[in-house]
């Protein structure tokens, strides 16, 4: 199984942080590149605990879909959300914040496995792990952005 750890430290406030990071809106302006969009269950606002979330965007040339499912959620310290369909074997991303003395530390960890075996974890290591870390950066960046330009 891949796993990416990226910490982002954002000079603002744990709750705001929180809820840019699960705001449907603002994840569909941080993919612009891929055109992703909200397209069934929570297509708006903040998702909740529960709440599933069906994805559509164009990813390496090819369409997909990715409905994803909030399995666990602790205001403002944590939210996990989990694949229940899509291209991907399995899914699981969590997402935790911090207080600090400077703001939020905001940490996620993307885990993930493609299918087909071998020649799955080939294509993990040589190209999909650099391309969802890439694809979580520009997310960040903007969460970054949008919660110190409003503090």
């Amino acid at each position: 199984m891949a796993r990416i750890y990226l910490e982002t430290h954002i000079k603002a406030d744990i709750h705001k942080v929180f809820d840019l990071a699960r705001d449907i809106d603002l994840h569909q302006k941080s993919t612009r590149k891929t055109n992703e969009k909200a397209v069934a269950g929570r297509t708006s606002g903040l998702i909740e605990e529960n709440e599933t979330v069906t994805w559509r965007a164009k990813h390496l040339g090819v369409d997909q879909t990715l409905t994803t499912k909030i399995i666990s959620m602790e205001k403002p310290f944590q939210f996990t959300d989990m694949m229940l369909n899509g291209a991907f074997k399995t899914m699981k991303h969590q997402h935790i914040f911090k207080k600090n003395n400077k703001g939020t530390v905001m940490i996620d960890i993307f885990e993930f496995e493609s299918p087909l075996g071998m020649i799955g974890r080939f294509f993990n290591h040589i190209f999909l792990k650099n391309y969802m870390r890439n694809f979580l950066l520009d997310r960040n960046e903007l969460i970054k952005k949008t919660a110190e330009a409003s503090d």
